[in-house]
């Protein structure tokens, strides 16, 4: 008999607003867009999801969110709004992801209602992963409140827990409906957090926009004195830069190919050797300060260019070495994050190294010893700098 074969595509699209105090009566941004998104008559409810230490900072968040609904009536409050804890130990633990799926069958949400998340990133990909699975798809609208999450993971198509130990062993490509950038819950990060996500912006410079990273080197000083202006031209254009590489071929990442994940392959095992003491956006400036001078060590990157990368991390106050990234010996637990991460990309090893600041070179294998050799390196300049600030 003959077989049978079917082919179609599916359109998405979705729209990244940036607005400052969302939840203000007089911003009509989300009603607006809840309002023109309706597909149908029937009754739509928007159940929240709200990151605890957020909730913390911004002590009448909750109060505004009800204050909110009870003015604009596009779709109906939930009365509950569930409070989740932060980080990334919320990926690490089922109960939270249970706790998201329960209050979806009792409170009645369906394929035509709302799960909104405010949060950070870890926050976001939970609590997308549940959305995702969830009737095979409940409309997911996100609310970043880190640099990191604004600028990069809030703003792509990625929703994930942690299993068996591994980073993102679960996980979907599930788009959001929409995304709501609120400038005003920058104002309450650490100035740790508020450094960490700069770290992504780096990344997409130096492998798509040399001129975009002229930019963060000429703005180093205003982005470490917290300048509002600057932060958020950095979130827009480097938020524009990922959407424009989703937009691309493989937007959901049927191959091996992931230079968005410049930096990555060692930032992910870090995390975990460290317990998450290391923060991703931390784990990843450390990333690309290795895989930046190993591609100068490989004859890839010129001397220049890797010290303008190195000093760049270095001056908006990133560490750009950690104990757990020296590789001291063939059995180094770093070492195994490359082979964690080829598992990752479901196939042969692509590891982005750079050929140029803002151009990306895809390789397949990686030479060991110049690893180790990049690694000492940078443990060595990063205790040289600790030790004079003594």
């Amino acid at each position: 008999m003959e077989h049978l074969q079917q082919n179609f595509s599916v359109k998405y699209s979705y729209n990244v607003f940036f607005t400052s105090a969302l939840f203000a009566k007089d911003n009509t941004l989300l009603n607006g867009f809840l309002t023109t998104a309706a597909t149908s008559g029937a009754l739509r409810r928007i159940l929240f999801v709200v990151d605890q230490g957020v909730a913390d900072a911004h002590g009448d968040l909750c109060s505004d969110i009800n204050s909110y609904f009870q003015a604009h009536t596009a779709v109906q409050l939930v009365p509950e709004i569930l409070l989740i804890p932060g980080g990334e130990y919320v990926k690490n633990d089922e109960r939270y992801f249970d706790m998201i799926l329960e209050a979806v069958n009792n409170y009645g949400i369906d394929r035509h209602s709302y799960i909104a998340v405010i949060g950070g990133g870890a926050v976001l990909d939970m609590a997308g992963y549940a959305a995702a699975v969830a009737h095979r798809g409940v409309k997911l609208i996100r609310i970043p409140t880190t640099v990191l999450s604004q600028n990069d993971s809030g703003i792509g198509v990625k929703n994930s827990i942690n299993y068996f130990g591994k980073k993102n062993f679960l996980g979907t490509f599930a788009p959001p409906a929409a995304v709501f950038n609120d400038d005003q819950f920058l104002t309450t990060l650490t100035d740790r957090d508020w450094r960490s996500g700069i770290s992504e912006a780096i990344k997409v410079a130096l492998i798509k926009d040399p001129v975009f990273f002229n930019w963060i080197e000429q703005n180093a000083p205003a982005l470490v004195s917290r300048d509002a202006t600057a932060m958020n031209y950095l979130i827009w254009r480097c938020a524009q830069l990922h959407m424009q590489h989703i937009a691309g071929a493989d937007p959901f990442e049927s191959g091996s190919s992931r230079p968005l994940d410049f930096g990555h392959w060692s930032a992910h095992k870090l995390e975990y050797l460290s317990g998450f003491d290391v923060r991703h956006g931390e784990a990843v400036a450390m990333g690309i300060a290795l895989d930046t001078v190993y591609s100068c060590l490989c004859g890839r990157l010129t001397v220049a260019d890797s010290e303008r990368v190195v000093s760049l991390i270095q001056n908006l106050g990133f560490e750009i070495s950690h104990g757990l990234l020296k590789i001291s010996g063939d059995d180094s637990p770093l070492l195994q994050g490359l082979e964690e991460f080829r598992e990752h990309l479901g196939g042969e090893l692509t590891i982005t190294l750079l050929n140029a600041i803002g151009e990306g070179a895809e390789v397949h294998e990686i030479d060991t010893e110049l690893l180790k050799q990049a690694s000492i390196e940078l443990y060595n300049r990063q205790l040289e700098l600790q030790q004079t600030q003594i």
